[in-house]
């Protein structure tokens, strides 16, 4: 039983040094100085290993292919997400250039915010797309 005790007051010494010491900087010798370093002056011959590294970078540059074409919303899809973003886009514009619409094109451009926010919350999928599917994505 007597090793666990000396363990304890030895781990209490060393925490008792750690804090007595806190906060004092430690002194260091002052490092030798450094030579500076010698530059050859004719140019060396490039190793191997540049010359193949050269030689692949001009001859065989991956060119990646094509990327596919970006897909085409359904018309319906794409005006409900033109007055998602566009009527207040289009509203905006004219308050910032002071410019007075009828009521008949405020009523109207709310109805395309609101119809187009309707249309694309009832034709979300109600399913996840795997069933395992928790949202997340990397």
């Amino acid at each position: 039983m007597t090793g666990s005790g000396d363990g304890e007051r030895a781990q209490d010494e060393a925490w008792r040094a750690i804090v007595d010491n806190f906060g004092d900087r430690v002194e260091l010798d002052e490092p030798a100085p450094v030579a500076p370093p010698v530059t050859p002056t004719p140019e060396p011959d490039p190793s191997p290993v540049d010359v193949r590294a050269a030689a692949y970078d001009e001859a065989e540059r991956f060119v990646p292919p094509p990327p596919p074409p970006l897909p085409r919303p359904e018309p319906k899809r794409a005006v409900a997400w033109a007055g998602l973003f566009g009527a207040p886009v289009l509203v905006l514009v004219a308050l910032v250039f002071s410019i007075d619409l009828p009521s008949l094109i405020d009523y109207l451009l709310i109805a395309w915010f609101v119809g187009g926010f309707g249309y694309l919350v009832a034709t979300m999928s109600q399913t996840p797309r795997e069933p395992w599917d928790d949202g997340s994505r990397i």
